[in-house]
């Protein structure tokens, strides 16, 4: 028998390295990788990637100009591009790299930057059609989604996805890709109610099946990648998924098992299920008061950005020392 992780493959479901470290993701042949500030300032830590950050402080000394602020965030958006231009030459689809969670709340700001980002992809000799801008699912991060595909023809992956709302108004918006985080929101569960979960049961789990089931019963193109995993029987459950991403350790562990991984979900039975549909795209007080109505989303939309932020300021840190020791 297959492994497990060959299994999944075999469900449809397109496996997605979350790592930005290049070593892993060649080991697993994912069809595409994601990454952010947390996983390139984890993988900026390992000598490896010496020769890549060197690349980026040059790039920044050189085009940042005179003030240090500026050169850190020239070197810090050319290190993405630095990570993101080898983990292509690994895979054969698409890398996610990520618009700062600074601008979370800022459409212009992040517009700008997802485009700054596709230049710097482009005198790499890399074009658009590899890159996914990845943004926050606020508000302003999916209207920043929809002019950017709209008008600049560029996909976006919407990550830091806890509800159905927020699916709702990407999948309006045109987004290529959401990253709805299943591991996150069963953390929330788990701290704030007594119950006790397993992968049938499993919250975060079961707002991935409700997204998805939604999408295909009303036909929307935007592929539900699930992300953020806390264990092999969440990812399984979700077998038949269009994306997973996944984390070095359960990619490992999927690679190692030999358990029998069933497809769990399947896009013709949505159509017969009862469902309600509704509309965000040109609503925002509708979507901020639905959106706040799920305390949980709330409470992990801004502690992801919190954290994602922090990480990309801590990493920033790194960089000026660098610069300032050039």
């Amino acid at each position: 028998m297959s492994n497990s992780l060959d299994q999944l493959k075999a469900t449809g479901t397109v496996v997605v390295a979350d790592s930005g470290d290049f070593a892993t993701i060649e080991k697993y042949k994912p069809q595409d990788a994601t990454t952010n500030p947390s996983l390139i300032l984890a993988a900026s830590k390992k000598s490896e990637y010496a020769k890549l950050i060197d690349q980026a402080v040059q790039y920044g000394k050189k085009h940042g100009g005179s003030k240090v602020e500026d050169q850190v965030e020239a070197t810090i958006d050319a290190l993405l591009v630095e990570f993101g231009s080898e983990i292509l030459k690994i895979v054969p689809g698409k890398v996610s790299t990520e618009v700062d969670a600074a601008y979370s709340f800022d459409k212009d700001e992040s517009i700008k930057k997802a485009l700054h980002i596709i230049d710097l992809y482009k005198e790499k000799g890399i074009g658009k059609e590899r890159i996914l801008i990845k943004l926050a699912s606020t508000w302003e991060g999916i209207q920043a989604a929809h002019e950017l595909s709209s008008k600049h023809g560029i996909n976006c992956n919407l990550t830091l996805m806890f509800s159905l709302v927020q699916a709702i108004a990407a999948a309006e918006a045109g987004a290529f890709l959401i990253s709805p985080f299943v591991g996150r929101i069963l953390d929330w569960y788990k701290a704030n109610t007594k119950t006790e979960y397993t992968k049938d049961n499993d919250p975060g789990v079961k707002s991935v099946q409700q997204i998805f089931n939604y999408y295909k019963k009303f036909g929307y193109k935007t592929i539900v990648m699930g992300a953020s995993f806390r264990n092999i029987g969440e990812i399984t459950e979700l077998a038949g998924c269009d994306y997973l991403t996944i984390a070095p350790n359960l990619l490992e562990q999927l690679y190692n098992s030999q358990d029998s991984v069933p497809q769990k979900l399947k896009s013709e039975g949505a159509s017969e299920l009862e469902l309600e549909k509704k509309s965000y795209l040109k609503n925002e007080a509708l979507f901020r008061f639905d959106f706040n109505e799920d305390t949980m989303a709330v409470h992990k939309l801004s502690e992801g950005i919190s954290k994602f932020a922090a990480d990309a300021i801590t990493l920033k840190g790194i960089l000026k020392e660098k610069l300032q020791a050039a």
